[in-house]
């Protein structure tokens, strides 16, 4: 099953999917754009994983220092970062690289502790896709991203569909893309990631207690490029979700 949270006429809603559309839980069938989208749950920590594809790492090669020997990258972003699907995302005009990146985002469903990576996925509820944007120009150095990289107000997209664990066979089996302008920029697969969903459960599981509405965002393959104000950059993972997002300048947002 697909679900989506939206705002629409005063309140919020659920939805699921209606042709080109989605249908409110009161019946109520309604274009993409007559509704303002949310995140498809309701979020609690955010956990990111950063350097988490191989072909990305390769790509960063030469600005890393990390090993094969080293612990998953993680970081947490605060619930401001969150924006959902059609969202606008601001490009500061002091920036001179600013990219995408299309990531699996995988749910909590159920508290977990000391879990094993063999019990792990029973704990997973769903799936959505994120778009979680990083300024290079901000990198304290490129292995461990700061606060002001990755914690930023609107830089992170997630939707627009939840999508029930049920319903994926394999979440290691995806194609993921991005498209920037409608021209494909990025292309990877869930196989790729160098520590897995029951990896990551049970790594984070040893030392933090995971809760329902938890995300961990897996992330992202290589292919990132800058993007500039006025692009349209879509993310789609296959059986998942296509995540539409804007880039916006400084005036957009009052600044």
């Amino acid at each position: 099953m697909r679900t989506a949270r939206v705002a629409y006429g005063g309140a919020i809603h659920s939805a699921t999917p209606e042709g080109a559309g989605l249908r409110l839980t009161d019946g109520r069938v309604l274009g993409e754009a007559d509704v303002v989208w949310l995140p498809p749950f309701e979020v609690g920590t955010i956990i990111a994983l950063g350097l988490n594809y191989a072909d990305h790492v390769k790509e960063l090669s030469k600005e890393l220092t990390v090993t094969a020997r080293d612990e998953p990258l993680v970081f947490l972003k605060g619930p401001g970062s969150l924006i959902g699907h059609r969202g606008f995302t601001r490009r500061p005009r002091d920036a001179s690289f600013m990219h995408y990146e299309c990531e699996l985002a995988v749910v909590i469903g159920a508290t977990a502790r000391r879990v094993k990576a063999a019990d792990a996925m029973r704990h997973v509820a769903g799936y959505t896709v994120c778009n979680d944007y990083a300024i290079r120009d901000y990198l304290e150095n490129w292995y461990r991203p700061n606060l002001r990289v990755k914690n930023r107000d609107g830089a992170t997209v997630l939707g627009p569909w939840f999508v029930d664990a049920a319903d994926v066979a394999d979440p290691h089996d995806l194609e993921l893309r991005t498209l920037v302008n409608g021209k494909v920029t990025q292309q990877g697969h869930t196989s790729d990631m160098v520590n897995d969903i029951p990896a990551l459960i049970e790594y984070l599981s040893a030392f933090m207690t995971l809760q329902a509405g938890d995300v961990i965002l897996t992330g992202t393959p290589d292919g990132v490029v800058n993007v500039n104000e006025g692009d349209e950059v879509v993310c789609e993972i296959d059986g998942i979700g296509r995540l539409v997002n804007t880039i916006a300048g400084d005036a957009a947002f009052g600044r």
